[in-house]
């Protein structure tokens, strides 16, 4: 396993972290512990989860996920020092999480205790902005759109920043927890966050985690080139494009138990025509080169300067080994040639 700095904090951590959002309704507890055990067995020593999850997010999955996490904890306290664990505050929107208020300095404080208490842990290696405050550019919503600007809400926006920062530099303080990152943001936010840090010495932001696979390039280059030059971790979720890049929704295929089964929320329902066409591509590919698509799609990811460490998930440890297993060997040259004139093919189909 390949181990990097997480930006510019001291953690390293592992080129591969366990993603956990299916954990608590596609997952139970056994299904997470054996997963933990096979990952850190595998030299993996980053672990992502979230106060929103499990995924669909609903009252009766939120947290369940964090519990899920502290119960395996609890029962091996020894390794707590061995693992990078990363989790994150909901952004406004679902009334059942803080009535759907806004993140504030007040509100990063309750939610990290909360968090904690979940985790079964005295600290949060890294804790994240699950999305911002103003309307989002991620979870679909990034083309076409119809978001305003204003410099009144930009005003507001930074001030609400600063609170924020207050907020996650209290907990830093009082040890619960140790750096600070954001998710589904902006170039804009990631320079606001920044700038607000060094003049007011608080807190700086040390990664970002945005949604990145071969079938949603939009980070690529002009987000990955600031967080390189900025000393930021660029951390991609969904590798795998919700699992279509596996190949096993191709032609209406929904098997038993998958993500797709599922309800979507609105903007990440992604089997589409353009998105299909693409898949075929890729897959065709994959099996030309005798690689399994999924590991292709991995492989890919990784190896894009200046992604720092990629979000994987699993529902069964069969998925979980071939995931693990795309980051043990390179991409020939070929392949990644190819693979660039098929993203020129199909540069944004969703």
């Amino acid at each position: 396993m390949k181990y990097v700095k997480l930006g510019s904090s001291n953690l390293t951590v592992s080129q591969v972290c366990l993603g956990s959002m299916t954990w608590g309704v596609q997952n139970n507890q056994n299904d997470a512990d054996a997963q933990l055990d096979y990952a850190l067995a595998q030299g993996i020593n980053f672990i992502d989860t979230a106060e929103m999850y499990a995924i669909p997010p609903t009252a009766e999955s939120y947290g369940k996920t964090e519990s899920i996490i502290g119960n395996w904890l609890s029962r091996n306290a020894a390794r707590r020092k061995d693992i990078v664990l990363a989790t994150k505050i909901a952004g406004p929107g679902f009334s059942y999480i803080r009535d759907g208020s806004n993140i504030t300095g007040a509100n990063v404080i309750a939610a990290v205790d909360s968090s904690l208490k979940r985790l079964q842990t005295d600290h949060i290696d890294l804790y994240q902005l699950h999305w911002p405050n103003r309307q989002s550019v991620h979870f679909g919503q990034h083309w076409p759109n119809d978001i305003q600007h204003s410099q009144l809400e930009c005003e507001q926006e930074k001030a609400a920043m600063l609170d924020i920062l207050q907020g996650l530099a209290s907990c830093v303080q009082a040890g619960k927890i140790r750096y600070c990152g954001l998710s589904d943001d902006s170039p804009w936010g990631i320079s606001q966050y920044l700038r607000l840090s060094a003049e007011h010495n608080l807190p700086r932001m040390v990664s970002i985690q945005n949604e990145f696979s071969l079938l949603h390039t939009k980070d690529w280059p002009y987000l990955i080139e600031q967080c390189v030059h900025e000393n930021m971790a660029y951390l991609p979720w969904s590798p795998l494009a919700t699992g279509l890049l596996t190949g096993k929704y191709l032609n209406g295929q929904r098997p038993q138990g998958s993500r797709l089964t599922l309800a979507q929320r609105h903007g990440l329902f992604r089997d589409t025509k353009s998105s299909n066409a693409a898949v075929h591509a890729y897959v065709n590919l994959a099996k030309r080169h005798n690689i399994s698509p999924a590991q292709m799609a991995l492989a890919w990811c990784a190896q894009v300067d200046g992604v720092t460490s990629t979000i994987i998930g699993a529902t069964s440890m069969a998925q979980l080994t071939e995931n693990i297993a795309a980051f043990q060997q390179p991409l020939t040259a070929e392949l990644k040639q190819e693979i660039n004139q098929t993203l020129r093919q199909y540069p944004s189909p969703f």
